[in-house]
């Protein structure tokens, strides 16, 4: 099957039964190659996965050889907030493809994803009308908080994992995301990894894969 977003497939082994999905969603400038560096791991451990990274709708502008799940060149939350939800009818609709295609349901796919990957993972997991088996972010945020309140209708359990050295997306955010989280009644766990900064160290990876294999 053609997908609506170009995307990396990283089967079971032959002969093993796919029963749960992973779908990870990279950075501003990054592609679907990039985020699939985790899978290397998670994959031996999760035998009946299909692994899903897609490349981001656009382009990016000050990357041209990556993509973007919205634009980040004009600093106006309005704008940003407005791209961000055309990204998520495009992921929605890719949702939809992969559920048909692999035979699955919400309760089977987990969301994750890094930095502006993370922010989707959030807005698409938390406004689908059935909840997913977990979201798990990487350095991201809520990009509008008052929106997110206003779309809410599920409870997917999330982990969110931020470095305390991040500069690209501070760190207070994750404590912003988490108080948003358990004032909605989700329930989330939080790392915050020390001298961290705007990557996905093997600390986070690790504890991201087995907080997944407690779902599964």
């Amino acid at each position: 099957m053609t997908f609506c977003l170009n995307t990396i497939l990283i089967k079971p082994d032959e002969g093993m039964e796919i029963k749960y999905a992973v779908i990870l969603l990279h950075g501003y400038g990054g592609d679907g190659k990039d985020i699939s560096m985790l899978s290397l791991n998670w994959k031996r451990h999760m035998p009946n996965t299909v692994f899903i990274c897609p490349d981001g709708h656009e382009t990016c502008p000050i990357n041209p050889s990556g993509y973007q799940w919205f634009d980040l060149t004009k600093d106006d939350p309005n704008y940003i907030l407005e791209q961000s939800i055309k990204a998520e009818k495009k992921i929605n609709n890719f949702i939809n493809e992969i559920k048909q295609e692999f035979n699955l349901t919400n309760d089977k796919i987990c969301l994750s994803g890094f930095s502006q990957g993370c922010m989707m993972s959030l807005n698409v997991g938390l406004t689908s009308d059935k909840a997913f088996l977990c979201i798990v972010g990487f350095s991201g945020k809520i990009i509008d908080q008052i929106n997110l309140k206003e779309r809410l209708k599920n409870s997917t359990e999330t982990l969110l994992i931020h470095g305390d050295s991040d500069q690209i997306v501070s760190p207070t955010h994750l404590l912003e995301a988490k108080d948003f989280l358990v004032r909605n009644s989700i329930e989330v766990q939080t790392l915050l990894i020390k001298n961290c900064e705007h990557n996905i160290p093997i600390e986070a990876s690790s504890t991201a894969l087995n907080y997944i294999l407690k779902k599964i």
